[in-house]
């Protein structure tokens, strides 16, 4: 059973996402918090596998709730929720140790399979929705290269192509097909990838590649 907590200081936001996910068979909405601040306190209770976040909230935003709850040790993922016209935390949500984001008015079936990628270990970063968010952030973004080229130079050619891939929001099945690859051997090349990077998961490897400049939010999967 995977546990979720319900963070939005929206009450009928939290009550439709309720009904949605008490349907399903292997999803329990276990805790529901108003603010950040008590998101963080609920974590700490343990419990908790999956956290859905608002951003802008009272008391505590979403992104330093994010923050803390990921720098607890086994703390729960955590999803942020957005709207592109109240997004600006989106991106620094991601570098707080967010697995991704959804909007509010995501359909319940892919809310139901973000869950599911989320708890598995993997991140939601669709490229549709990542290319339109970071469009919003490039001018916040620093300038390409200027990431550590020792780091870079750690890399291979194929950990580097694989980094760009998972960076435009490609799956592993599909970077696989991409470049001619059994499965397995893409979700070896990313294990060594964020090990040498010190990332946590594909979203932080969303981060580091437009930080670093690998990508940019014009660049297409061509």
């Amino acid at each position: 059973m995977i546990r979720v907590m319900l963070v939005d200081d929206q009450a009928l936001l939290r009550a439709g996402f309720r009904m949605v996910l008490n349907a399903q068979p292997d999803i329990e909405v276990v805790a529901e918090v108003g603010d950040g601040a008590a998101a963080v306190e609920a974590a700490r209770g343990g419990g908790v596998d999956v956290v859905l976040m608002d951003v802008r909230m009272p008391v505590m935003d979403g992104v330093e709730a994010t923050r803390l709850i990921r720098a607890a040790e086994d703390g729960p993922r955590v999803l942020i929720l957005t709207t592109f016209d109240l997004d600006d935390y989106a991106f620094a949500a991601l570098k707080a140790g967010a697995s991704g984001f959804l909007l509010k008015d995501v359909p319940p079936s892919d809310l139901v399979s973000a869950i599911h990628s989320v708890h598995s270990g993997d991140a939601v970063v669709a490229p549709s929705t990542t290319r339109r968010l970071l469009e919003r952030f490039a001018v916040h973004l620093p300038s390409p290269g200027t990431a550590e080229p020792v780091v870079l130079g750690g890399l291979t050619a194929r950990e580097r192509e694989v980094l760009v891939l998972v960076a435009r929001g490609l799956s592993n099945g599909e970077i696989a097909e991409r470049l001619d690859l059994a499965e397995a051997t893409v979700k070896t090349h990313l294990g060594r990838v964020l090990a040498k990077l010190g990332l946590r998961d594909r979203a932080q490897v969303v981060v580091y590649a437009y930080e670093s400049g690998l990508v940019t939010p014009h660049s297409t999967d061509s």
